[in-house]
């Protein structure tokens, strides 16, 4: 599932958006994939992560995901590790971590504290090299060409 969410990544990086991508599973079926669109879609919680669950939560004809999986190429910002919650996902599963706004161990930490009202597994470094070479690629090519720091 992580090679799918690598693709979908890829096919954002040929849209002009940071190549992230997303992908929901449930009992080994996909009902949810996407990739980065904030900047075509001129939203910013268009993430690979939430496009993937609102198309799950579309398909399950529900907003909560209970037994879902998502796979995801970079670990998650606050935003959508807070939408999994909502969404009462099972696991997580993530490929390179980001160590400037990745919020799995913010989110563990609050769980700890019983702030959080669901638990998710979480499982990182699938692929993550893959992923993280993926995204350094990309914005060396950014920065090569003179791209601007709205990404």
């Amino acid at each position: 599932m992580m090679a799918q969410a690598l693709a979908l990544a890829r096919q954002g990086a040929e849209a002009g958006e940071v190549p992230m991508g997303a992908v929901v599973v449930v009992r080994g079926e996909v009902i949810g994939q996407g990739f980065n669109q904030p900047l075509g879609a001129q939203d910013p919680t268009a993430h690979a992560e939430i496009v993937a669950l609102r198309q799950a939560c579309r398909q399950a004809g529900n907003y909560r995901l209970p037994g879902a999986t998502v796979y995801v190429t970079l670990e998650p910002c606050l935003m959508c590790v807070g939408a999994m919650v909502h969404a009462r996902i099972s696991r997580l599963v993530y490929g390179a971590a980001d160590p400037k706004v990745g919020a799995v161990r913010l989110a563990a930490e609050l769980a700890d504290r019983h702030t959080l009202n669901h638990r998710f597994a979480v499982t990182g470094g699938v692929l993550g090299d893959e992923a993280g070479a993926l995204l350094r690629d990309y914005f060396k090519i950014r920065r090569d060409k003179g791209g601007g720091s709205d990404v």
